[in-house]
């Protein structure tokens, strides 16, 4: 059933190249593997003739142009690494022709949304690694619209800008980004998932670090003396609301992630991240971790617990009120394709909010046809993908 077998292998190739990125390692790009994929980019832009391919070899960036019409420049920005979250070494993607619903890595009664794909071919993989599809079907996507306007240059359209960004998994995508190379004010990530959902609202971001000092003594004789961090820690955790977390919570609804906790009697560390889409809504959930900090302080002694509260980046909704002519193109090219299109909030963030916040380039999200991401049952529709491309044909050209 696949019609853009060109696209489908673009991607396949993408996902088979291991880009993941780390938190830990303080560099940029985070993790050497993404200057893998980096430099494919870089030669096949340079093959298909696209302007002004540029590599930056020290950040791993990659930035083209292609010609158009005398309007302002449009980006499309994708980026290249994968989640840290679960390994993305050795992908291997395979299609389920012509889904039926028949149960593979994937099962309809845990993932019902795979009923809305019947008679479509399903990329997936063999359940050892995440697919990619965040974001390589938006690199493939986004390369798909540079053969095809390259390949016709009698088509009237905008002059378009590429970039390919690494680290945006871990909130460094945009941490080098050359905005006077790019040279465009207005630009689309194509970082989204669900065929016609068009986004631009996004979490107001931040992290939260808890550090919890115990004190360590023979159990024995610990009465009133032991301070067990690990205990305190879970006290903490406890004095959150129990249901403001990702897992009970849709839409607009903000909420606490605990990301990760370690520790032991003397030490113990968690990991927050807090979002939500309001902005006043978004501080009292900061000042929510400092009072807790402080309640517990008062209760167990003085420095036993310390917060590190950081903000990561912010709702891009109100800038792009005076641009939303770039959300009404994204929809017009749904129509176009035959999509109902759908304004949703990203329950996340994309590099264009930052770019949007940072630098002032209006960016709205735009589907890729990729569900379940940063996890091992992520997959994509080749249908949703071969319609997502074909949208950014038309919106280059309105």
């Amino acid at each position: 059933m696949i019609k853009n077998q060109e696209l489908i292998d673009r991607f396949f190739r993408y996902v088979k190249i291991d880009t993941q990125s780390s938190e830990e390692t303080g560099a940029s790009p985070s993790t050497a593997k993404q200057h893998d994929l980096a430099k494919v980019l870089y030669k096949e832009l340079q093959d298909l003739g696209a302007s002004d391919v540029y590599y930056d070899e020290e950040h791993c960036y990659v930035y083209a142009a292609i010609p158009g019409d005398e309007r302002e420049p449009l980006g499309f920005i994708a980026h290249m690494d994968t989640s840290p979250a679960v390994t993305g070494k050795d992908v291997k993607p395979r299609i389920i022709e012509n889904y039926q619903g028949e149960d593979f890595l994937l099962k309809t009664e845990e993932f019902p949304e795979l009923l809305n794909h019947i008679g479509e071919d399903i990329i997936a993989t063999d359940g050892t690694t995440l697919l990619g599809a965040d974001d390589k079907a938006g690199v493939a996507e986004i390369m798909n619209l540079a053969v095809y306007l390259m390949a016709h240059p009698e088509v009237s359209h905008r002059p378009i800008r590429i970039a390919f960004t690494p680290d945006e998994e871990i909130g460094c995508g945009t941490d080098h980004f050359d905005v006077e190379r790019f040279g465009a004010k207005e630009a689309y990530t194509v970082d989204g998932g669900k065929l016609g959902i068009i986004e631009y609202e996004n979490f107001n971001a931040a992290s939260a670090h808890i550090h919890v000092t115990g004190k360590s003594v023979h159990p024995g004789s610990a009465k009133d003396i032991m301070k067990n961090a690990v205990t305190l820690a879970i006290e903490f955790q406890n004095m959150l609301p129990a249901n403001e977390v990702p897992e009970h919570t849709e839409g607009y609804e903000g909420f606490y992630f605990l990301d990760s906790m370690s520790g032991d009697v003397e030490n113990a560390d968690l990991s927050y991240i807090i979002r939500d889409h309001d902005a006043v809504r978004f501080a009292e959930r900061k000042k929510t971790i400092e009072k807790i900090t402080a309640y517990l302080n008062d209760k167990h002694g003085a420095g036993t617990f310390s917060a590190e509260v950081k903000d990561q980046y912010h709702n891009m909704a109100d800038a792009m009120k005076d641009h939303m002519d770039l959300v009404d193109n994204a929809m017009e090219a749904m129509r176009k394709i035959g999509v109902t299109p759908v304004n949703e909030p990203i329950r996340g963030g994309t590099d264009g909010a930052m770019l949007c916040e940072a630098h002032g380039i209006a960016c709205p999200n735009l589907p890729t046809g990729g569900y379940n991401y940063h996890g091992r049952y992520e997959y994509a529709s080749v249908q949703e993908m071969e319609k997502s491309a074909e949208a950014l044909i038309h919106i280059a050209c309105m």
